[in-house]
């Protein structure tokens, strides 16, 4: 039997500017890098970790420590589901077992998957800023077709307002991160409405959202930080109708694409997104962008620099990877 080599690495990548959300400005990522060998064969895993359930650089690193042998003697997939939780650390180990599997197969992922790669259309997501370089960040972002707005409670109207008038022929959707009260959610979503916004995201923290309703906006409302995995579906607020599926939340493509057929058994629709990151993150994401109303993958074009090779994006259109983009 081949032993297994197990390599752990972090990693900072600067961000082209700063990235601001309603709770955040950030001028940085830091990643860490599972890398898997048997013989010849490699696969490759990288995970920001889940910020907002308490996941550190260093606790990433100190959870993948603890199954490292594990890893050496051949942990699968399956007993990695049940040796950590989901989150950061076993996205990393997964997204690399899963490339390690396929190379060792000869095959691509999306086969082993069971899903049909396809090119995708990214969102371009526009920092939260004051409207007017709201605006000018949508003028820059003229061959994007749908751009996210991250907005919070202060003059989101006049933010989306003035994006539309810098991108008339662009969609809008917009992304909270649990910014509003659910006052401000009923006052809100009517005046986005009224100016073409046509999807809100996680507009209530979570826990903070079980009373709201589909009838507190007129804008479908789509879960992020409520829906990690399948677990969260049965608790899932009534007023959701779509969910954020993201592999550092779920904690890797194993759980992702079982929560993206669960969600669709339930009538729900998807949006797959990343938390920042390279190429490496994008490219296990993307097998899930065929089975979603909304692909936010747009992670590598919001650092200075992308890994080499990365994704090619011509515009908002990202061509099918090559195996050597994830190995």
């Amino acid at each position: 039997m081949v032993k297994r080599a197990v390599s752990v690495s972090s990693e900072r990548w600067r961000l082209a500017e700063p990235f601001v959300t309603s709770h955040q400005a950030y001028l940085f990522s830091d990643f860490v890098v599972v890398e898997l060998r048997e013989g010849r064969c490699v696969g490759r895993g990288e995970a920001s970790g889940v910020e907002y359930k308490g996941e550190t650089l260093q606790s990433l690193l100190d959870d993948i420590e603890r199954v490292r042998s594990l890893l050496e003697a051949g942990l699968s997939r399956d007993e990695l589901q049940r040796l950590l939780p989901a989150g950061g650390a076993r996205n990393a180990i997964d997204c690399a077992l899963w490339a390690l599997e396929a190379d060792i197969k000869g095959v691509r992922a999306a086969r082993i998957a069971g899903v049909r790669p396809t090119r995708f259309q990214t969102v371009k997501t526009l920092s939260l800023n004051t409207p007017e370089k709201m605006a000018d960040q949508a003028g820059l972002a003229r061959e994007f077709g749908i751009l996210k707005l991250k907005l919070d409670a202060s003059e989101p109207a006049a933010c989306a307002s003035a994006v539309k008038a810098a991108r008339p022929d662009a969609r809008l959707i917009a992304d909270i991160n649990g910014g509003w009260t659910l006052s401000e959610l009923r006052l809100f979503s009517r005046e986005l409405a009224a100016i073409g916004v046509e999807m809100i995201e996680q507009p209530l923290a979570a826990g903070e959202d079980s009373e709201m309703t589909k009838s507190d906006s007129p804008i479908p409302l789509c879960a992020d930080e409520s829906c990690s995995t399948r677990e969260d579906l049965v608790r899932l607020p009534d007023g959701y109708s779509m969910i954020c599926i993201k592999l550092d939340k779920a904690g890797g493509l194993t759980e992702a694409l079982a929560l993206a057929n669960a969600a669709r058994a339930r009538g729900l629709r998807l949006m797959v997104s990343n938390m920042i990151g390279t190429s490496l993150g994008m490219a296990p994401a993307s097998l899930i962008a065929g089975l979603c109303d909304y692909v936010d993958l747009d992670g590598p074009l919001l650092l200075e620099t992308d890994r080499v090779p990365g994704l090619t994006y011509q515009g908002d259109q990202a061509a099918l990877f090559g195996r050597n983009v994830w190995a």
